[in-house]
């Protein structure tokens, strides 16, 4: 049976990583995207390049009727899911006083309600007790959800906080369904998200001083742990959370 992977949020980043990575071990890969195409297209045909089946598909993460035609197109270019890496968010850097509720509750949409959606609809494909062959769900959560994130980024954070217990529960709901879902929390990692908060060369600065190791991560340390986490090696880990931080959430005080 081949395996099929959906990964969101990638062409760029973590998402993008984590997708060629998926393409060199074997996997069969959606490549989800919202507004970057031509990234998009350029990581599938990278992918088929290596000898794997790729397709890129537009898709919000925050709109239910995208999520359910990206989910129909995997079905029918792709075949049957077996691994989604839920990777797509976004963030709104805002002090609480200041806040407009409209961009609180699209953060919301994409980083946590959109999980629940792809959770249901994998559902539905995955689940041994209803005719699936079972799967893996990796959904990519925060550092900042231990400690509620940078100055000004308590909304990125919170909904971070809210992945962690999603990935709990509906892991502990769908363990006898064959379903394993666990939950990679990267640190300081060297994103193109930091070139609109405080800049690439402050988050390598604070990498130095911020974590254990001294450095800022790189995109593909966190897809190495994804795809360890989908693989059968991890055939005995469910309802975990991993983080990738170089030791930053664990510094000594």
């Amino acid at each position: 049976m081949s395996r099929v992977m959906i990964v969101t949020g990638g062409s760029r980043g973590i998402g993008a990583a984590v997708a060629r990575l998926a393409g060199a071990k074997g996997y069969d890969v959606a490549v989800n995207y919202a507004q970057a195409r031509d990234r998009a297209e350029a990581v599938a045909a990278e992918i088929e390049r290596a000898g794997r089946r790729a397709v890129a598909i537009q898709a919000d993460m925050g709109r239910e009727d995208d999520i359910l035609r990206m989910l129909d197109v995997v079905d029918s270019e792709l075949g049957p899911v077996t691994a989604i890496v839920n990777n797509a968010a976004i963030d709104y850097e805002t002090l609480i006083p200041d806040m407009d509720l409209a961009k609180l509750e699209r953060v919301f949409a994409v980083n946590v309600f959109g999980l629940f959606v792809i959770a249901r609809e994998a559902v539905k494909r995955m689940s041994t007790r209803l005719g699936g062959k079972g799967g893996a769900i990796v959904n990519v959560g925060s550092i900042s959800a231990r400690y509620g994130g940078l100055p000004s980024d308590v909304v990125y954070a919170s909904s971070k906080g809210a992945v962690d217990s999603f990935t709990k529960g509906l892991a502990h709901e769908y363990a006898e369904h064959g379903i394993r879902v666990n939950c990679v929390r990267p640190g300081l990692i060297a994103t193109e998200m930091w070139e609109r908060s405080i800049g690439i060369e402050a988050a390598t600065a604070l990498g130095r001083t911020g974590s254990m190791l001294k450095r800022i991560g790189r995109p593909e340390e966190v897809a190495a742990m994804c795809l360890w986490l989908c693989s059968e090696e991890a055939s005995y880990v469910t309802a975990a959370i991993y983080d990738v931080d170089g030791g930053r959430g664990n510094r000594p005080a």
